[in-house]
This record gives structure tokens, C-alpha cells and sequence, in this order.
């Protein structure tokens, strides 16, 4: 798909243009369309929700457009159409559904969640199935992609499970006071110019068929499944239809970039697909920031404790003395200031005491052994900065290349890979004094000595 490449890009800056601080929003909703999702914008009104949806219309060729504001007192003939009078006198119920909802490509329902219950379980089916029911029989629809807009979610079984047909839940709030002077000078952001880079039927069908032969890396799924482990202890369930159409909305990503595999950076996406609110997605960003490109295994916070072993044993091997003997091989005694302590007890203050005073010394054997497990250690921790380094390249490349990487989560990520680079320097540093104080440890002369046990410590991925 490498030749739509370039008009989606044509495609986005028509999209944004005009609209201030609304390219997430713009992408995100482009982006489940070509996947044939749903999205939902959550906000006030006067936040160009709708203008954002008139101008998605656009961007699909011959694409019927339908638009309905509802309110509690709405009835199925608004998005459905009337009931046709001369079906009714053959004993049928039926509709007139041309210009309305089942006949649309591309629909924006204002203030969704006012409907009453009867036309949300329509909904239902027609979001999920494409298909509405027409009398006796149920007929295909031509959606594309729903865009619903509420300023809150309500809390009820039918707005929920209404709630997850959409894909994309995307918080729309008024803009930035950065972002004011733009607005003003931008005026009231509408267009009805046609876009010459709209794509047709076929250019669509094309996109689905490459976005089905994208592969999805175990590394990929892997942190899907860890994320969901994650949810689940939350108690934030994610049905599993919910999954399956996340991986297709990943696959759709990477085919319109011509790749070939899914990243694990189109996993910044997530947050949008399986978190209901503003809260619940931070959460999720923060997770995806500390998480992609960083092995949990080699985190900080593990390599700290195994450094902290060596630091540890180094300390012990310092401080640890043997008892001192004479030329003919008895105990050495002396008097001291602290022997009173001892004296006292025995009827005098100048009572004479061994003397504890030599430092341990440790063979050739001893502290080579501490120094090669250290050398090995040291070994892989420059291995994993390496790896850190490839990864900060990796995404750097990434997001100069996508279409759709969000440049604020992106900034997030290669923070965290540079303040991991930093903590694992400041390890290794740690590690390598380490390694030089058993070098500087009292050394016995002449002999080797016994070989210790290994340094336990909390074991690393290799």
C-alpha cells in the first residue's frame, strides 16, 4: 500500500486544516474509519465535533453522509425513516430508509446517549452488523464509520454495551490557552470544498485485504496479553470482541504505512480502545511509556537490587576480620582501652584481650571469582544499553515515518527509554566500583585460597 501512502498524508493536512488542536482527533477518527470502526468524541459542545465529522465524509469518495442531533424525545423515524404508508396497507412494516441512517457511509450522531433505549438496540446491530432490520427482512448498510458525540457516558446496561461498539473513545476538550490566539484568527472552522484525495470503494477493499496479511509479532502480543493481565486486576473489563478489533485497527496502521508487521509502537493506540475516560487513559499512556522498548526484566528497579548484592557482599568482605596469631602460633593479647569492659568483671581494668584487630585477607581464587561475576554482569549491562540505544533509534525512525503517531506520547517514550539509558549508566558505574573494591581487597600471600560461592541475586532475562 505504499502508493495511498501519500495521499493519506494529503488527506490528514486536509483533514487538520483549519481545525485547531485537533490533529489527534483528526487522525484517530480517519484512521477507525479506514478500519470500518466506530469512534466516539467526549466533550462539550462548540468543540468541533461535528465539523470534524463533516470533513471525514469527505475524505471518502461517493460516500452518502447522514447527521442527526438527538434528544430524549427522539424517535426511530429520525435516524431510520418513516414507515411506508403503502407497505402498511399490505400488512408489512417497513420504512423509507433513503437519506436516512441505514443508507449513509459516513454518520455523525449528536448527543448519542439521549436516544431512548428502543433506538440504541437498533443501533446496535446496525454499528456491529451493518445490517438493519426492514420489516420482515434485514438488509445490508453501507457504513463506513459512525462518529457519535456525547458530553458525558451514562451509566446503564444499554448505554454500556452501546458504549463499547465504539472503538476509539476520544476526550475532545476546548482548547489550550496556547492554542486561543490560533483559534480566533482561524474563525469558525467549515469547509465544503470537495477532497481530491478521497478514496474510492476499491482503494478501501485493497486496504483491508493488505491489513489482513499484516503480521502480528509475538513480542507484540506478548505485551497485549501483559496489558490485559494488567486491566484485569483493575477490574477493567475488555471483551474479547474488543481485542480482536483492536488488532485489526493495529493491522490497518501499519498497511497504510506499507508495512508488514504490526510495531510495538502502534500499541500507542491502546489507550483510546480500552479505556472509557480520561483518567482510565493516562493510566494506560503512563503503562505504555514505561513499558515499550524496556525489558521488565532489566528495569531499574531489578538491576538495582542486583547491584546492591555486590555492594553488599563488598561491605561484608571488608568489614570481616580473623583472629591474629603470633610467630609460634598462639593468639596475640594486648591491653586495651576496651578491655575494661571485660576487665571490670574480673577484678581488674587493665585485664589483658585477644586482639580481633586483622583484616581478612582472600586468595587469588577468592577475589577472581568475584571479579569474572562481575565482568559478566558488566558485560550485559553494556549489551543492554546498546539495546536501549537501538530502541531510542528505532522509534526516533518510527515516528518520523508514521502517519499516525501521536507526537505527545511519542515525547513520553523517549523520555523514559533516556531516563533508563541514564539509570542503567549510573548502575554500571555502581557495578564497576564494586568490581574494583574486591579488586583492592587484602590479598593473601602466596596463596590462592578457597573459591566462593557465587553472589546470589535476583535473576536477569538473558
Amino acid at each position: 500500500m505504499t502508493a495511498l501512502r501519500p495521499r493519506l498524508e494529503r488527506l490528514v493536512a486536509r483533514l487538520e486544516d483549519g481545525l485547531v488542536e485537533r490533529g489527534r482527533e483528526v487522525r484517530l477518527a480517519l484512521l477507525a474509519a479506514l478500519a470500518g470502526e466506530h469512534t466516539l468524541l467526549i466533550g462539550p459542545p462548540g468543540t468541533a465535533k461535528s465539523e470534524l465529522a463533516r470533513r471525514l465524509h469527505r475524505g471518502f469518495r461517493d460516500a452518502a453522509y447522514f447527521e442527526r442531533l438527538l434528544t430524549r424525545f427522539s424517535v426511530p423515524e429520525e435516524l431510520f425513516g418513516p414507515l411506508s404508508i403503502s407497505a402498511l396497507e399490505q400488512d408489512r412494516y417497513e420504512r423509507h430508509t433513503a437519506g436516512f441512517l441505514p443508507e449513509a457511509s459516513i454518520a455523525f450522531i449528536d448527543e448519542v446517549f439521549k436516544a431512548n433505549s428502543a433506538i440504541l438496540n437498533a443501533l446496535l446491530t446496525l454499528l456491529n452488523e451493518r445490517e438493519f432490520d426492514n420489516g420482515a427482512g434485514r438488509v445490508r448498510c453501507p457504513l463506513i464509520s459512525a462518529i457519535g458525540a456525547t458530553n458525558e457516558v451514562p451509566e446503564d446496561e444499554v448505554a454500556e454495551a452501546f458504549f463499547d461498539r465504539f472503538l476509539l473513545r476520544l476526550p475532545v476538550a476546548p482548547v489550550t490557552a496556547a492554542g486561543f490566539g490560533r483559534l480566533l484568527e482561524a474563525g469558525v472552522a467549515t469547509t465544503h470544498d470537495e477532497f481530491p484525495d478521497a478514496l474510492d470503494a476499491s482503494e478501501r477493499a485493497a486496504l483491508n485485504v493488505a491489513a489482513a496479511g499484516v503480521r502480528l509479532p509475538a513480542e507484540v502480543g506478548a505485551l497485549l496479553g501483559e496489558l490485559r493481565v494488567q486491566l484485569g486486576e483493575d477490574a477493567h473489563y475488555v471483551s474479547d470482541r474488543r481485542w480482536v478489533k483492536i488488532v485489526g485497527l493495529l493491522r490497518v496502521a501499519a498497511a497504510c504505512e506499507g508495512r508488514r508487521a504490526v510495531s510495538c509502537w502502534d500499541l500507542w493506540l491502546l489507550p483510546w480502545c480500552v479505556a472509557a475516560d480520561s483518567a482510565g487513559q493516562r493510566a494506560i499512556a503512563d503503562w505504555l511509556a514505561a513499558r515499550l522498548g524496556v525489558r521488565e526484566a532489566w528495569s531499574p528497579p531489578r538491576l538495582t537490587r542486583v547491584v546492591e548484592a555486590f555492594e553488599a557482599q563488598l561491605d561484608a568482605e571488608r568489614s570481616a576480620n580473623d583472629l591474629d596469631y603470633d610467630e609460634s602460633g598462639r593468639l596475640r593479647f594486648s591491653a586495651t582501652e576496651l578491655a575494661g569492659e571485660i576487665g571490670d568483671a574480673k577484678g581488674g581494668a587493665g585485664a589483658l584481650r585477644m586482639t580481633y584487630a586483622r583484616q581478612r585477607r582472600y586468595g587469588t581464587a577468592h577475589i577472581g571469582a568475584r571479579t569474572r561475576q562481575l565482568d559478566a554482569l558488566l558485560g550485559r549491562i553494556a549489551a543492554y544499553r546498546a539495546e536501549i540505544s537501538a530502541v531510542r533509534a528505532e522509534l526516533d525512525a518510527f515516528v518520523a515515518a508514521s502517519l499516525w503517531m501521536d507526537g505527545e506520547i511519542a515525547a513520553r517514550i523517549a523520555e523514559h527509554l533516556a531516563a533508563t539509558d541514564d539509570a542503567v549508566a549510573g548502575l554500571e558505574a555502581r557495578a564497576r566500583a564494586a568490581r574494583d573494591g574486591f579488586e583492592a581487597l587484602p590479598r593473601l600471600a602466596g596463596e590462592t585460597g578457597p573459591v566462593p560461592a557465587p553472589v546470589e541475586h535476583e535473576p536477569l532475562s538473558a
